[in-house]
């Protein structure tokens, strides 16, 4: 990999970091899918496995083409390390695993992906490591909520699905002075969008399955960090436990890493224009989308994001029935909660994504019955729009 990295822009590491060629000459970067790794003698592998020489052991942990996925994402996040997962969940659990222990305390915010609020809940509790959940944006509830024995703050922002924007410089701050690690999720708005660690956060968080990737063909996670919390302690729970990505999954997400700058500004005109239309239907009660001006973090998504993503949420009168209704009417979204796909999809949160939190959860988190979550993909917008209108007629 070129020397010269560190002054590329971001659309350059896309398509250029990670690249490692084989002694075949091959342009695109090459799939080893192999378990294992042969050693020239006995002495290379017992250096391999002590680690005082560096080079591939097995490929739970060492592979060439996850290690270029790996490469090319911390370059774009400009992070030292990043380790890959075999799903997003996975990553969030190994940081976990990785930062914290028996007796310590999580601070979450409540807008965060249901699965990530079960893990924290009934997992990690299990394991003596309580969580507080916070509004995303009550700074004051954030800093209550702080214990000597908090180690982590952990955020979406934008969050799932209500598009609601922490501002990270401000609880980075927070949580240094607290002396505690702050972990953004950043699949919403991937690296083209945001960079939480030049914000000062000190984990970088992806599911690689949304828009690292942008086809939904694969299921990948992601940590980005130092060398010390992600290149030793992160790295150290995927040696051991081996929630390890596939060098297939990996090779895709290295070709979607490509494209993604220019997909992620597509997602987000689209998205815009569709907020736009949809805040003029009269049936529909409340838009949420961070590029309206009626978002109430909308001067702070500016500030710290390029753009606002392709994520849209919006409310309409008649509670789950209507929001049924209008899902149902749909022929060109995919009804599906998968997200960050070139198709868009359209999903009821309150029965799928959020389904398995109580409803007092839900209703902390704003999540009502009558809340439709979209991800707005790559197809005319005119086309998203008479589709919609069909259910909201």
């Amino acid at each position: 990999m070129s020397d010269d990295i560190d002054d590329w822009g971001i659309a350059t590491r896309a398509v250029r970091a990670g690249v490692h060629r084989t002694n075949e000459g091959e342009h695109s970067e090459a799939i080893f899918p192999t378990s294992s790794f042969a050693f020239a003698n006995a002495a290379e592998a017992a250096a391999r496995f002590a680690g005082t020489t560096p080079g591939n052991i097995y490929s739970r942990f060492t592979n060439p083409t996850i290690r270029s996925f790996e490469e090319r994402l911390a370059a774009l996040e400009g992070g030292a390390k990043c380790v890959a997962f075999a799903s997003g969940m996975s990553a969030i659990l190994s940081t976990c695993l990785a930062v914290l222990k028996a007796g310590d305390h999580i601070v979450s915010s409540k807008a965060v992906f249901g699965t990530t609020t079960i893990l924290f809940q009934n997992y990690l509790a299990k394991f003596g490591v309580e969580t507080t959940f916070v509004p995303l944006t009550d700074y004051a509830a954030w800093e209550q909520a702080i214990r000597p024995n908090t180690r982590l703050l952990f955020l979406e922002t934008p969050s799932n699905p209500l598009t609601e924007i922490a501002d990270i410089a401000r609880l980075a701050a927070l949580a240094r002075a607290h002396q505690t690690l702050l972990a953004v999720d950043n699949a919403f708005c991937t690296p083209a969008l945001q960079r939480p660690l030049a914000l000062g956060a000190d984990l970088v968080i992806h599911s690689a399955t949304k828009y690292l990737d942008g086809q939904g063909r694969c299921i990948g996670g992601a940590v980005v960090g130092n060398d010390e919390l992600v290149g030793q302690a992160v790295y150290g729970v995927l040696r051991t436990c081996g929630p390890s990505m596939s060098p297939f999954n990996a090779w895709v997400f290295l070709k979607g890493l490509e494209t993604l700058s220019l997909r992620m500004h597509a997602h987000s005109a689209n998205a815009l224009a569709l907020a736009q239309w949809l805040e003029r239907q009269p049936r529909i009660k409340r838009v949420h989308y961070p590029g309206l001006a009626s978002h109430p973090q909308h001067s702070l998504a500016k500030q710290q994001q390029s753009g606002f993503g392709g994520i849209v949420t919006f409310e309409v009168n008649g509670g789950q029935s209507a929001a049924w209704r209008v899902i149902d009417a749909t022929r060109v979204f995919s009804i599906t909660a998968n997200l960050g796909d070139t198709k868009s999809t359209i999903t009821h949160p309150a029965t799928t994504t959020h389904g398995r939190l109580t409803p007092e959860q839900r209703a902390q988190a704003g999540i009502g019955d009558g809340l439709i979550r979209l991800s707005i993909g790559l197809e005319d917008v005119a086309d998203l729009q008479a589709d919609l209108a069909r259910g909201l007629g």
